[in-house]
């Protein structure tokens, strides 16, 4: 092979090789900037719905738009940063009752695998570790959007929502039958790193 055709070659290689490196990233979550909200939702005695959110976390997501089953989370969250926008109610939800913050003061999920759907929708699943239980949960992501942001970065977007039974995680607290179940969504903001 002569010489231009093998520099050539290399080139083509190189730039191949390096432009699908790029399209895998790593992300971490803006909660800095608060472009990332953690939310949970119960229903109250059947009436109306109690929401409520949790103000201090961290994460971060790996996301290959040319793959993006290979996508992964993790995200940790200080369970003493609950507010539902009422200090005694609050003050309750660290307690015994329900998250006992003192003996679990972080909740955590790892996601395990991704499945793709259509129009930028999925399914996540992981191991979503609650009041000292670990169980694997799905959630339904749905992307928001990805691009440049004014700053000079490039962040991607997701929203997620689960539900699952607050007895699963050993939350034995009977709030009546309508209020079973917690719904959370989960709304994450990356920024490429």
């Amino acid at each position: 092979m002569k010489l231009p055709t093998l520099i050539s070659s290399l080139l083509v290689a190189s730039l191949t090789l390096g432009s699908s490196a790029l399209m895998a990233a790593d992300y971490v979550i803006d909660t800095k900037g608060a472009h990332a909200f953690i939310q949970f939702r119960v229903q109250h005695l059947g009436y109306s719905w109690l929401y409520g959110r949790f103000n201090d976390f961290s994460g971060k997501f790996s996301y290959d738009e040319a793959a993006p089953e290979k996508a992964s989370i993790e995200v940790n969250i200080k369970t003493a940063s609950v507010d539902s926008n009422h200090a005694e109610r609050d003050k309750h939800l660290r307690g015994q009752d329900f998250l006992d913050v003192n003996k679990y003061p972080e909740a955590k999920f790892v996601s395990t695998n991704y499945t793709p759907g259509k129009d930028g929708k999925g399914m996540l699943k992981g191991e979503l570790t609650l009041h000292g239980i670990t169980k694997t949960v799905e959630i339904e992501v749905e992307s928001i959007g990805a691009g440049n942001d004014p700053w000079g970065g490039y962040r991607q977007g997701f929203e997620g929502k689960t539900r699952f039974a607050m007895a699963d995680f050993g939350i034995m607290k009977n709030l009546g039958p309508k209020s079973k179940d917690v719904e959370m969504i989960l709304s994450l903001e990356g920024i490429r790193q």
